[in-house]
């Protein structure tokens, strides 16, 4: 006698025979609020510090931590002078976004010409190319910068700490005093703000680059180039700019070192990805045991009504296939509403603090996935047990 294969259930009605558990018995549903609780944890405890080390990451990164400054090594004979277009060949290395040029013009500035000349105030003229802002991070406080429409006039831009020294506290359009410079008077158009990383610019004016040679008798050499590139790759452009910028004799240019304050902003970087995956760890064991504890007492609950589709025909794998997708469906339903719930506390929590909103985006996919994995874990054990009871141990249960 051949006996009848058992049928097998299709994934529609394996779901909602698996949801069938958590509908007839609504109480323990609830149980989803101990995943719901650790996913939310999973996503405030990585989106919050995710999000404060955003705020930190933009604050480095405004102080033109990924900036490499080029120019020529110090010599007692001749020295050594740039090519005019070095900033346009350190723009063609690839990794490069921004490059610029500035000059020691050697011309003395005086905020009046009854000053005698001799008078020192420890500001540099300095000719400069219009990109030179892009290329260190720095932001105009009042009025502008030099543009290809200004760079050939006698305009002039004041650094920080210059400004302070001609008394020029900011520019307006009706209100643009003038200061002198060599032998030349020169409209101020602007005031730039601090430049923490740069304070060589903070303590100098500015004038176009065709200004300075007009009026200023400037030769067109630039005495330190400046180069914005990306950060991971800043170490490898540091190698290849002498031998770009002065291929004759490389060893003639010096590069400056990255900045203290990138490797500080990678090893901030670093400390937080620790801690976002301990944390996170927790917060999914602690969900992990409690599915695993409610599946458990729904194994014990519910032993009558598994003998009873034993002896109706339903086998091992029909009866652990519906435990283990009630265990996942659960854990599902908490991992949604968890998601939800980090993701609204961190966006208030962010916007509390005026901090930008930064959560992972592998926080939020990865939430619900988090919970269905979480589901499968702690719905195992108690699926097998299930399947291993037989139909007269189940039917014969208190």
């Amino acid at each position: 006698m051949t006996l009848p294969t058992p049928a097998r259930l299709a994934l529609g009605d394996l779901i909602r025979l698996g949801a069938l558990g958590l509908t007839t018995r609504r109480l323990r549903a609830t149980s989803a609020l101990g995943i719901a609780l650790g996913i939310t944890t999973m996503v405030v405890v990585t989106g919050i510090p995710a999000s404060s080390q955003q705020a930190l990451m933009d604050e480095l990164t405004a102080l033109a931590t990924n900036t490499l400054r080029v120019q020529p090594v110090p010599r007692q004979e001749e020295p050594v002078r740039l090519p005019e277009p070095a900033a346009a060949m350190a723009a063609r290395i690839g990794p490069v976004t921004a490059s610029a040029a500035v000059a020691n013009t050697h011309a003395r500035v005086r905020r009046s010409d009854r000053l005698d000349p001799g008078h020192s105030s420890d500001i540099t003229v300095l000719a400069s190319s219009v990109g030179l802002l892009d290329a260190v991070n720095g932001h105009v406080r009042s009025g502008q910068f030099l543009s290809p429409a200004t760079e050939r006039f006698p305009a002039v831009v004041s650094g920080h700490v210059a400004a302070g020294r001609l008394g020029i506290d900011r520019v307006t359009a009706g209100q643009q005093p003038a200061v002198f410079v060599g032998e030349h008077w020169f409209t101020v158009i602007g005031v730039l703000g601090p430049m923490p990383l740069a304070p060589d610019l903070e303590r100098s004016v500015f004038v176009g680059w065709e200004a300075a040679r007009t009026k200023l008798g400037f030769d067109g050499h630039p005495t330190v180039v400046y180069i914005k590139a990306h950060e991971d790759a800043i170490e490898d452009v540091r190698l290849v700019l002498p031998a770009t910028l002065y291929p004759e004799i490389p060893g003639l240019v010096q590069v400056s070192r990255p900045s203290a304050a990138l490797a500080a902003k990678r090893a901030t970087q670093n400390s937080y990805t620790a801690l976002f995956l301990g944390l996170a760890a927790v917060a999914l064991l602690v969900g992990g045991v409690g599915a695993a504890n409610t599946m458990v007492i729904s194994v014990l609950e519910r032993r009558r009504e598994i003998g009873l589709r034993r002896a109706l025909g339903a086998t091992r794998g029909h009866i652990c296939g519906q435990f283990l997708t009630e265990a996942v469906l659960l854990s599902g339903i908490g991992g949604l509403a968890g998601t939800l719930l980090g993701v609204l506390g961190v966006v208030g929590y962010a916007i509390l603090h005026d901090w930008p909103v930064a959560i992972p985006p592998e926080v939020l996919t990865g939430g619900a996935a988090a919970a269905v994995f979480v589901g499968v874990a702690a719905g195992l054990y108690p699926s097998v047990r299930a399947s291993r009871l037989t139909p007269t141990q189940a039917l014969s249960a208190p």
